[in-house]
C-alpha cells in the first residue's frame, strides 16, 4: 500500500538504538463494507531486556499491530505500510521464508487464549519441542529434555510426566505457563504476550507475571504486554502506550502514565477502574458511548465524540484537526499542557483517589 499522507507521529527514539523499531506503521483490511484502518499510523520503540505495555479498548490495534510484527497477517487480504526493525533487520518486506526463521528464534507470542494456540491433537511436549528441532536442528531425545526443563522452570509440577500429558488435561493457569514454555523454546530476543492473564484468577495471574519477568532477568528478551488491564501493566511494564482507534493517544513511563496521564481517553481508562482503596458502594465510572468504527473513523481526534473536555478547545479542532504525538513522554490532545493539569486534578484525580 503506497500512501502520501505525513505521519502522523514523531519518532520516538532514534532507531539505532532501539531492538524493535516501528515507524508510521499502518494495518488496513479491505472488507465488503470498506477498507478498516485497524493501524493507521503507529510508531514506537523498544530496547532490549525493557518491557513496553500497549493498553486500550478491544478493536483499538493492539493485537493487531503485534501480529503485523510477527507478520502473520495475510498479505492477499491485508494492506501493510511503515517499517518494523528487529535487530536492524526490515520485517515488512520480508518473505515468508525469512519470517519463519524468525518466528520462535528470535521473536515469539504467547496468545491471548492458550486452549485455542494449543493443538489439541498432539501432547504438550511436542508442541514445546517442536520450535526447539526446527531452529535448533536437535534431536527428538534433547529436545524433550528442553520441554521438560522449560516446564519445569514455568512451575508445571512433575513435568517427566506431564510432558506427555494433552493441553485439554492441563487447567487454565497449566495450558497458560506451558504456552510460555512453548514461546520460551528457543530463548527468543522478543516476547509478545497478548492478554496472558486473561480468564485467570487472580492468584494465577499474580504467578503469570511474577513467572515473565523472572525469565526476563534470565534471558534478557524485549517484552511487549498487551492488555485493557492498567493494574498489570503498572506491574509489568517500564514504558505504557496506549491505542485508541488505530493510533498511538499517550506514551511515557509507567509512573508518568499513571500517576500523571495527560489523554482524556487515559483518564476514563484510569477512572473505569475497580480500586481496592474505593468505597465498595462507589460506582465505576466509565468511558461514555462506544469505539468508533474503523471503517469510518471520526474526523480530527478520535476521541473527541466522547471526550466531556471539547468545550475548552477553541473552535472545532477537536472535530477537525488530527492532533500528533511528538516524541517522548506525550500526547496527542489538542487540549493545552496547562488545561490537562488543572482539568485532571479538579475533575479526575479526585476520582482516582
Amino acid at each position: 500500500m503506497t500512501t502520501q499522507t505525513k505521519p502522523d507521529e514523531a519518532p520516538a527514539a532514534a532507531a539505532g538504538d532501539a531492538f524493535l523499531s516501528v515507524r508510521d506503521l499502518k494495518v488496513h483490511f479491505s472488507t465488503e463494507g470498506g477498507v478498516v484502518k485497524a493501524v493507521d499510523g503507529l510508531s514506537f520503540d523498544l530496547e532490549r531486556g525493557k518491557t513496553l505495555g500497549i493498553v486500550g479498548e478491544s478493536g483499538s490495534g493492539k493485537s493487531v499491530t503485534n501480529l503485523a510484527v510477527l507478520g502473520l497477517h495475510d498479505r492477499r487480504k491485508t494492506a501493510i505500510d511503515g517499517s518494523i526493525t528487529l535487530d536492524g533487520q526490515e520485517l515488512t518486506d520480508a518473505d515468508e521464508k525469512q519470517l519463519e526463521k524468525l518466528r520462535g528464534k528470535k521473536m515469539a507470542m504467547i496468545f491471548q487464549d492458550a486452549l485455542t494456540a494449543l493443538s489439541p491433537y498432539y501432547t504438550v511436549g511436542r508442541q514445546i519441542a517442536e520450535p526447539f528441532i526446527k531452529h535448533n536442528g536437535a534431536s527428538k531425545k534433547d529436545a524433550r529434555v528442553r520441554a521438560i526443563d522449560l516446564l519445569e522452570k514455568v512451575g508445571i509440577p512433575q513435568p517427566q510426566t506431564r510432558v506427555d500429558d494433552y493441553p485439554h488435561q492441563f487447567s487454565g493457569g497449566m495450558r497458560q505457563r506451558a504456552m510460555i514454555a512453548m514461546a520460551l523454546s528457543c530463548n527468543p530476543d522478543l516476547l509478545i504476550a497478548d492478554e496472558p492473564t486473561t480468564a485467570l484468577d487472580v492468584t494465577v495471574q499474580a504467578q503469570i507475571l511474577d513467572l515473565l519477568k523472572d525469565l526476563q532477568q534470565e534471558f534478557g528478551s524485549a517484552i511487549i504486554m498487551i492488555t485493557h488491564d492498567l493494574g498489570v501493566v503498572g506491574n509489568m511494564a517500564d514504558d505504557i502506550l496506549v491505542m485508541y482507534a488505530g493510533r498511538a493517544v499517550e506514551r511515557g513511563t509507567v509512573r508518568e502514565v499513571l500517576k500523571s496521564p495527560q489523554h482524556p481517553y487515559t483518564w476514563g481508562l484510569l477512572g473505569s477502574m475497580p480500586r481496592l482503596s474505593s468505597d465498595v458502594d462507589e460506582p465505576l465510572l466509565p468511558i461514555p458511548g462506544s469505539p468508533p468504527s474503523l471503517l469510518n473513523p471520526p474526523s480530527g481526534c478520535p476521541f473527541h465524540p466522547r471526550c466531556g473536555f471539547t468545550d475548552l478547545v477553541s473552535g472545532s479542532r477537536c472535530s477537525g484537526e488530527r492532533p500528533t504525538l511528538a516524541q517522548g513522554r506525550a500526547a496527542a490532545c489538542h487540549l493545552t499542557g496547562d488545561q490537562r493539569q488543572q482539568a485532571f486534578i479538579d475533575k479526575i484525580q479526585p476520582r482516582l483517589g
